[in-house]
């Protein structure tokens, strides 16, 4: 006979309280994050504004951690700006101040309808603070509230409205560059495709989801999504792996305190050892888990508890206990409208009817379970619901619906574990891992390759150098050959204007030569003339001489 174990994946409920804090935009005013309760107490009986006392009371929400104490903080936010924003005296800016408290008081109500499995009060508050962030233009408030209607739409079991709101939240969230919204809704939309029996599509999404987690040090998301990896290689029946990543995901939560989270994990690593065989430890995990969530009031958490205990004494033919647990998980299923958990409660209380050959009672509650399944579009509960129709259509003799059955079975059972589909989803949920992996051991290839890509570049650089050098000798060369082509022309011009120069020279001399003899033998003429001028002209002193005589 097939048994079904059910788990859920730890969901970000647990973030939504803070994410409804950062919507505000906080004024001037603000707080450090150690900042103690007492103190922003202090601070607020000695506060003058109502605008410093919204914020004083959205800080103390933030910071306190009791879940019994901070709603009553909420309430009077919620009061305080209900008060001023129906005053007619605030200005515009003011309005929309109080506005977005009065937006996170509501979103804080709907977290905490969550919390205590009311869905539909959840929606309601959901729905209003969407409405005011739509109004004012909050594009965060708006992403925020997309999400967390997302998540009631699927904790009712309706897939489809809520991969709509999960897909709008995304867009925005990537639009104005909030990471951990981006985060979330990642996470959140991959939640939908395993539903879906898209395994491949869903750990796409987680593994994106963790990466911006540890970017962030989101330390609360990062064990959300360290869970959802770990459900995934359990359900590919590694179970080793799976027990790995449950114990991983449950240290961080226990360091941050995060008890609806330490439930789920617990749950969760009880669930392995169903399937290892050791029923004892089963047990001591799934009820230290139950007690948890009856601490803290989670309903949807005590109800997929009891049906797991309720497994336990089933496999070991305690049918009448665990018909018991099933009624009481069925019980609480169908209060908080968890239409997927009550796919659940019904397969699992049609087994203990068949079990008891009762096979009318297994057939209305199978039949109910696979009603509900084919509403939901739910691959994984169609499946489970035709099993036990086959089975029972069989001893009914009824072989034709037995065959319809046992059909519908197969093309669920191949839907979800063909082997195509293993070996995508075994590649892509051991994509994140490898990357991170590879990332790690390839730190020594990488220097060995930046030495290589070193040597190359060293050795491109002096071929190119010795290329260089090799054209400046050969340009060089080229140079001086061309300067000694030069000099040695120059030097036969010269050579050769020398040679002209001196012939000149010896014609110029000889003609000098020529004139000097020239102008000798004119000066010996002239001189031979004055010689004989002088011989023939009479003395002047003698002629002086004889006037001189005359005249006496």
């Amino acid at each position: 006979m097939k048994v079904f174990i059910k788990y859920l994946f730890v969901a970000d409920c647990s973030r939504l309280l803070h994410i409804a804090y950062c919507l505000l935009l906080l004024p001037t005013f603000l707080f450090s994050q150690d900042r103690t309760i007492d103190s922003l107490k202090l601070a607020l009986k000695n506060a003058k504004h109502d605008t410093t006392r919204c914020t004083i009371l959205n800080a103390m929400i933030e910071a306190e951690g009791d879940d019994a104490v901070w709603p009553i903080y909420n309430d009077e936010l919620k009061k305080l700006s209900e008060k001023n924003n129906q005053s007619k005296e605030i200005s515009q800016s003011l309005h929309k101040f109080y506005l977005k408290y009065l937006a996170s008081s509501l979103n804080n109500i709907g977290f905490l309808a969550v919390q205590k499995s009311d869905l539909k009060k959840a929606l309601e508050y959901y729905d209003k603070s969407l409405k005011i962030q739509e109004d004012i233009g909050d594009k965060l408030g708006i992403s925020t509230s997309l999400n967390n209607i997302g998540l009631v739409y699927n904790k009712q079991g309706d897939i489809f409205k809520s991969l709509e709101f999960y897909n709008k939240s995304l867009k925005i969230y990537e639009e104005i560059g909030d990471k951990q919204g981006t985060a979330i809704s990642l996470n959140n939309i991959a939640l939908i495709y395993y539903s879906r029996g898209d395994i491949p599509k869903a750990l796409e999404c987680h593994a994106k989801s963790l990466k911006i987690r540890e970017a962030i040090g989101d330390k609360k998301g990062i064990a959300g999504s360290l869970n959802n990896i770990g459900f995934i290689y359990q359900k590919q029946n590694e179970l080793v792996k799976a027990l790995e990543y449950y114990n991983k995901s449950l240290k961080i939560q226990e360091g941050v305190g995060d008890k609806n989270g330490m439930a789920y994990l617990l749950n969760n690593i009880g669930g392995i050892y169903y399937l290892i065989g050791d029923t004892i430890k089963t047990l001591e995990y799934y009820r230290k888990s139950l007690k948890i969530k009856e601490m803290i009031g989670d309903k949807n958490g005590i109800a997929n508890t009891l049906n797991n205990i309720g497994l336990i004494y089933f496999n070991r033919g305690n049918l009448v206990i665990a018909l018991e647990y099933y009624r009481e998980s069925l019980k609480i299923k169908e209060i908080i409208g968890d239409k997927k958990g009550i796919t659940y409660s019904l397969n699992n209380i049609g087994s203990v009817f068949f079990m008891q050959k009762n096979y009318d009672k297994a057939l209305e509650y199978t039949l109910k379970a696979l009603a509900l399944s084919k509403s939901l579009g739910f691959p994984e509960n169609i499946e489970d619901a035709a099993f036990y129709l086959n089975k029972i259509y069989k001893i009914k003799k009824d072989y034709k619906n037995a065959l319809q059955n046992y059909e519908l079975y197969v093309l669920m059972r191949d839907s979800i574990a063909n082997e195509a589909t293993k070996k995508a989803s075994i590649k892509s949920q051991l994509k994140y891992e490898y990357e991170k992996k590879a990332a790690t051991d390839s730190i020594k290839n990488q220097e060995e390759i930046r030495v290589q890509d070193a040597k190359l570049i060293a050795q491109e650089a002096k071929l190119k150098q010795e290329k260089t050098q090799f054209w400046f000798l050969v340009t060089g060369f080229g140079f001086l050959v061309l300067g000694f082509i030069f000099v040695v022309n120059r030097f036969r011009v010269t050579q050769k204007q020398k040679k002209i120069i001196e012939e000149q020279k010896i014609i110029v001399d000889d003609a000098f030569e020529k004139l000097h003899e020239k102008n000798k033998e004119v000066m010996d003429s002239i001189r031979y003339a004055q010689k004989i001028q002088t011989a023939l002209i009479t003395s002047e002193k003698y002629i002086e001489r004889k006037l001189n005589e005359l005249n006496g």
